[in-house]
C-alpha cells in the first residue's frame, strides 16, 4: 500500500466509522454469535500472496462485526464504560499516524512535555493539592501494581528488587473486601501474597472499610510478627460502588508510617463535579498514591489512566533502572518510563488535550451529572416493578437489584435481557447473594435510552417469570 491508498483507506474508515457511531442503536448491544462461530469462518493458514484491502474491509463487516459487543452503544449499562469520544478517536489516529515510542524525553519531548500538563490539569480538576504530580499508565491495574511493589520495597527497605523477597517475612497489605480483583493480582505479582491480603468488611451505607478492624488487623499482625506494608482504599468499588471513608482510613495508615494507594478508577472521573467532593472525595490529599482513568466515565478512548503520586520518589526508587542505552543528559528532564512497569509507552497525552480542549471541564461535568440524576430515576422505576427489589442504592450512577427468585432466577433474567439485545446489564454478587447490576455512564446516552433500562427489564421478566 502507498500512501496515496492509505489516505483513500483512510478516508473510507473515517466514513465507515461516522455512519457506524450514527447506528448503533439500530445494532444489539452485545454480541450474538456463539463459541467458536468467529474462528470458523478464518482461514487456517496464512495467506502467502497479498489480498486487496477491499476485501480485508469486507471480511471485517461479514466477519468480524457480528462478534463485536458494542461498547460505545448508548445502552451499554454493563460493567463500567469504555468510553471514546470524537476528539479521542481523532488524536488516536494522529498518534498512530506519527507511531512514536515515547519512553524517553529525547524519544518524543511532546509527548512527555504534555502529559506532565496534562496530569496538573486533571489535578486541579479532581482538586487535587499542588504537591502532587503523577504518571500516564495503560490501565488501573498497572498503577495499582506500581503502588504495591513500591509497598513492598519500602516495607524492605528497598532491597527487595536486589535480593528477592524470600527471607522478609509475611509482608501485610489492608484493603475493604469489596475492591477490584486487580488489587488480588497486584499482590500475586508482586510476591505479596494472596494470604497477606487482609480483606476488612464494608459496612455503612456505602460499604465502607471500617477504620477501627484496620487498625486491629495491624495491631494483630505486628503482633504476630509480620510485617504491614500498605492500605489500598477505594472510592466507587466495581461491584456496587463502595467507598471507604477517605480521612479515617488515611489516619490509621499514617499512624503506622504505611504507604496508601486509592483505587477510583471509576469514580475519580466524578469528582471534576466540585458537589461530590464531601460524600466522596474528602481525605484525599492524605494518599501517596491515587489512580483514576479517564478512559472509563470521562470520555478519553481506552488506554488511559492517571496516577498520580504525593511523592514520586519512592516509586522511581522501586520502578527506576538505568541502563547506558537509556540515559538522557539535560536538566529538568523527566522520562515516564522510569515511573511505571512497561519501558514503552504509547502517547497517551494527545487524547487528553483534544478531550479537554474540545469539550472544557463544564461539557464534562454535565455528562456526569445527568448520567447521575438518570441513575437515580432510573433506580426508581425499578424500585415499582411488582416484586423486586433495589439490592444497592445507586452510588453515582451505579445501583443493583433483584427479581423474584433464587441466584439461578437472577443469571436467567440477566442473560434473557442480554439475549434481547435492547441493553446490556450484567450480575454481580452482594453479601452472598447474586445481583444485577445498572452503571449509567456511556458518553452519549439520553435519558430516554437509561429509562428503556426498566421497560425492559419488566418486559423480559414478564415473559420469562
Amino acid at each position: 500500500m502507498n500512501w496515496d491508498d492509505f489516505a483513500g483507506w483512510s478516508r473510507h474508515i473515517a466514513d465507515w466509522g461516522a455512519q457506524y457511531h450514527k447506528t448503533l442503536r439500530d445494532r444489539p448491544v452485545r454480541a450474538q454469535t456463539s463459541p467458536g462461530e468467529i474462528a470458523a469462518q478464518l482461514p487456517d493458514a496464512p495467506p502467502e500472496r497479498a489480498e486487496d484491502m477491499a476485501d480485508i474491509l469486507r471480511d471485517f463487516e461479514d466477519i468480524v462485526m457480528p462478534g463485536m459487543t458494542h461498547w460505545q452503544h448508548p445502552r451499554f449499562f454493563a460493567y463500567f464504560p469504555a468510553n471514546a469520544t470524537p476528539p479521542s478517536m481523532l488524536a488516536e489516529q494522529l498518534v498512530n499516524t506519527v507511531a512514536a515510542q515515547c519512553m524517553l524525553w529525547q524519544t518524543s519531548p511532546a509527548a512527555t512535555e504534555l502529559e506532565g500538563r496534562m496530569i496538573d490539569w486533571m489535578r486541579q480538576a479532581l482538586g487535587l493539592s499542588a504537591g502532587f504530580t503523577g504518571v500516564i499508565q495503560d490501565s488501573a491495574s498497572s498503577a495499582t501494581l506500581s503502588a504495591v511493589l513500591t509497598m513492598r520495597e519500602r516495607a524492605t527497605g528497598y532491597t527487595g528488587n536486589r535480593n528477592g523477597v524470600s527471607g522478609k517475612g509475611a509482608l501485610r497489605i489492608y484493603c475493604s473486601d469489596q475492591v477490584h480483583s486487580s488489587i488480588d493480582r497486584a499482590c500475586w505479582v508482586a510476591g505479596i501474597g494472596q494470604d497477606n491480603l487482609v480483606k476488612i468488611a464494608g459496612q455503612g451505607p456505602r460499604f465502607g472499610m471500617d477504620a477501627g478492624a484496620l487498625e486491629e488487623a495491624i495491631r494483630a499482625d505486628i503482633a504476630a510478627g509480620h510485617t504491614p506494608a500498605g492500605v489500598i482504599a477505594i472510592t466507587g468499588g466495581t461491584g456496587v460502588g463502595a467507598c471507604d471513608d477517605l480521612a479515617t482510613v488515611a489516619a490509621v495508615a499514617q499512624a503506622y508510617d504505611l504507604y496508601t494507594h486509592l483505587d477510583a478508577a471509576w469514580a475519580g472521573s466524578a469528582m471534576i463535579c466540585p458537589e461530590y467532593h464531601a460524600a466522596f472525595w474528602q481525605g484525599v490529599d492524605a494518599y501517596d498514591s491515587i489512580v483514576f482513568n479517564p478512559h472509563k466515565w470521562l470520555g478519553a478512548q481506552f488506554d488511559c489512566s492517571i496516577q498520580f503520586l504525593r511523592d514520586a520518589t519512592p516509586q522511581l526508587n522501586t520502578l527506576k533502572i538505568e541502563p547506558e542505552y537509556l540515559k538522557t543528559t539535560g536538566d529538568g528532564v523527566t522520562n515516564y518510563s522510569e515511573w511505571t512497569i512497561p519501558l514503552g509507552r504509547r502517547f497517551r497525552a494527545l487524547k487528553l488535550w483534544f478531550l479537554i480542549r474540545s469539550y472544557g471541564l463544564e461539557g464534562l461535568q454535565t455528562r456526569i451529572r445527568n448520567h447521575v440524576t438518570w441513575a437515580e430515576a432510573l433506580c426508581a422505576a425499578i424500585r415499582q416493578i411488582d416484586g423486586f427489589e433495589i439490592s444497592t442504592d445507586p452510588i453515582l450512577s451505579l445501583f443493583s437489584f433483584r427479581c423474584p427468585g433464587d441466584d439461578a432466577m437472577q443469571q436467567r433474567l440477566v442473560d434473557a435481557i442480554n439475549d434481547d439485545g435492547r441493553i446490556y446489564l450484567t450480575q454481580g454478587a452482594f453479601e452472598g447473594r447474586k445481583i444485577i447490576r445498572v452503571q449509567v455512564g456511556q458518553f452519549e446516552t439520553t435519558r430516554e435510552d437509561v429509562m428503556t433500562v426498566a421497560s425492559v427489564v419488566q418486559e423480559v421478566w414478564e415473559a420469562i417469570k
